[in-house]
């Protein structure tokens, strides 16, 4: 590659890294209001979240729980119970069915020393084989009969559909926790699980432990409500203006009652109360959170709905996402015999408008109803619009959301830290101080060292820290400590190329080679070794994202970010500038 090619090359990675960082430096997004008209002509006014000015990207380095302080908290899911329950309420299913298919009457009872063992006691001869013939045709992939003797039929769940019930239990628990912390609009906050049985949930900035413990252990609250249309589109926009604007109201990620500020919770409850009066009897007003939004606070879509008939979560049997005749993702559910009728009753009251699925206060979906719906099971349909994966998460997401308040698991607190925000800055002052005094002694090193191969040697060394901190924005990676750690043992690994190379570059000049000659044949010679040492490197740094959580996982992003620019600036970067010094500065020594 020519050397006019090289410096193209490093201006353009420098330009992209510019744009990289920018959003870290300036805050490139505010909250406004945003009208449009949709099909039916109506003019609707939703709160979004619109850049101040243009840029390419909005990505920026997050700040984890030890540099910006917050609460971790590790949580025990009760999946045990929860198992149990499901398989009293399938066993009583089955049970139901075998009455329907004319079997008479058939006793169940759980194992009381194995809570997925269901044994099917029967009165009449040759009824055990019909009830294992039964549960072989219709529930193939979920039971399996372990014995089969007179009187009796002995039958549990397979180990994989066991498994993948417990993995459902602890995904609703996480999207309970996830759709309430939304609510508070805490940025960047980590809930995942760890293990089969416990959640960590992680949130940066948030350090009220009580608010935050109370919030995540109240009954999830699942409810189906009929969407009213006696006042909608623009009137009830204003309608909301107004009550926010007379009560001064607003939503925030906070409470502050001297400035009208509350969390999504406390800021429905402050409207609805404010509105008393304006609203129609028996209506209350709830919120979505706008596709592509963050959270609630980013983006919401208000509904009216009818709080005179009510549908609740705990007559729910199951949901599970399906395909519809064409292959799209649907949301398919079961409710009880009691939740069965009620629902009939509910659809039948929502034929042409909206029946709105709503838990904790937040409306999941709301599908239209066309007839009244009175089966065993009923669907979600999601439209054809957006890609599959799109409707399939969208799918997953109402699923999870339905199954939260028919299966409640209770949650045991097991850990709590605390970091304070003092703290947190404390550690991100010293953090910089750490890597700015080790920068420093290493540039001073190389100059003195290598004088004007130091100089070189500097300014690649800042070009692949610039390198690192645009490559994490551009992931939206969060910073941790151990992640800045990363970064320092990402300059000391950097600066070892240099001297590998300039060492090289030594040995060749004693042997008599010309400048350009031992350049040349110091950068090719020292490629091997910088190789074997960041390869390897770099294979430990994959193995630790793999099998690590957390602050591990964030130490090997930022080393093996640092390994891929290191080898960019050393071996590109520091090259170009020594030909561009020998060839068109005229370099005769270093």
């Amino acid at each position: 590659m020519s050397l006019k090619a090289r410096w193209f090359t490093i201006a353009v990675v420098l330009i992209g890294a510019f744009i990289s960082i920018y959003p870290n430096l300036v805050d490139l997004e505010k909250q406004v209001e945003k009208t449009s008209i949709t099909d039916a002509g109506e003019k609707v006014t939703e709160t979004v979240m619109e850049k101040k000015h243009w840029w390419p990207t909005t990505n920026k380095i997050n700040y984890g729980l030890d540099i910006q302080g917050g609460l971790h908290l590790v949580l025990g899911v009760d999946v045990e119970e929860v198992i149990i329950e499901k398989t009293k309420r399938l066993a009583r299913s089955v049970t139901t069915d075998l009455s329907e298919k004319g079997h008479g009457h058939i006793n169940v009872s759980i194992d009381p020393e194995n809570k997925l063992l269901m044994n099917f006691n029967t009165s009449k001869p040759d009824d055990e084989s019909k009830v294992a013939g039964f549960i072989n045709e219709f529930y193939p992939a979920t039971l399996q009969v372990i014995d089969n003797v007179p009187g009796k039929t002995v039958v549990q769940y397979y180990q994989t559909k066991a498994d993948e019930y417990k993995k459902q239990v602890v995904d609703q628990a996480i999207e309970v926790i996830r759709n309430r912390i939304d609510q508070t609009g805490t940025k960047e906050p980590s809930i995942t699980a760890q293990g089969s049985e416990r959640i960590l949930v992680q949130l940066p900035g948030f350090d009220d432990s009580t608010k935050a413990k109370n919030l995540i252990n109240k009954t999830a609250k699942l409810n189906f409500r009929v969407i009213s249309d006696k006042v909608q589109g623009e009137a009830l926009f204003n309608l909301i203006k107004k009550g926010e604007q007379e009560g001064n109201i607003k939503l925030s990620v906070k409470d502050d009652e001297a400035t009208g500020q509350y969390t999504y919770t406390k800021y429905i409850k402050r409207l609805n109360e404010q509105l008393e009066k304006e609203l129609p009897k028996d209506t209350r007003l709830v919120f979505e959170k706008l596709d592509g939004a963050k959270n609630i606070l980013a983006g919401k879509r208000p509904y009216l709905i009818e709080t005179s008939s009510s549908l609740t979560g705990d007559l729910l049997e199951d949901a599970n996402v399906g395909a519809d005749q064409y292959g799209k993702p649907e949301v398919n559910f079961r409710f009880t015999v009691e939740g069965r009728r009620k629902f009939a009753d509910l659809s039948e009251k929502a034929i042409g408008g909206q029946l709105a699925i709503v838990l904790d206060d937040v409306v999941k979906s709301a599908p239209s109803v066309s007839e009244r719906i009175d089966s065993d099971s009923a669907r979600i349909t999601l439209g054809g619009g957006g890609n599959y994966e799109d409707t399939y998460d969208e799918a997953q997401l109402i699923t999870m959301a339905l199954r939260a308040g028919a299966l409640p698991a209770a949650l045991e607190q097991l850990e709590e830290r605390t970091v304070g925000s003092s703290l947190g800055e404390d550690s991100i002052r010293k953090g910089k101080m750490a890597g700015i005094v080790g920068l420093v002694l290493v540039l001073i090193f190389m100059v003195i060292y290598y004088r004007k191969l130091g100089v070189v040697a500097c300014v690649s060394l800042v070009f692949n820290i610039l390198l690192i901190l645009a490559i994490l924005t551009m992931l939206g990676a969060t910073l941790t400590l151990p992640g800045v750690a990363g970064i320092i043992l990402t300059i000391g690994m950097a600066v070892d190329a240099n001297v590998i190379i300039f060492e090289r570059i030594k040995e060749e000049l004693n042997k008599g080679s010309g400048l350009a000659l031992s350049v040349k044949n110091g950068f090719d010679f020292a490629l091997s070794a910088i190789l074997d040492a960041n390869i390897t490197t770099a294979a430990v740094c994959v193995v630790l994202m793999y099998f690590g959580t957390g602050p591990i996982r964030g130490f090997a992003v930022t080393l093996l970010a640092g390994i891929v620019t290191s080898m960019f600036t050393s071996i590109f970067v520091s090259r170009t500038i020594i030909d561009w010094a020998i060839v068109k500065r005229g370099l005769k020594s270093i």
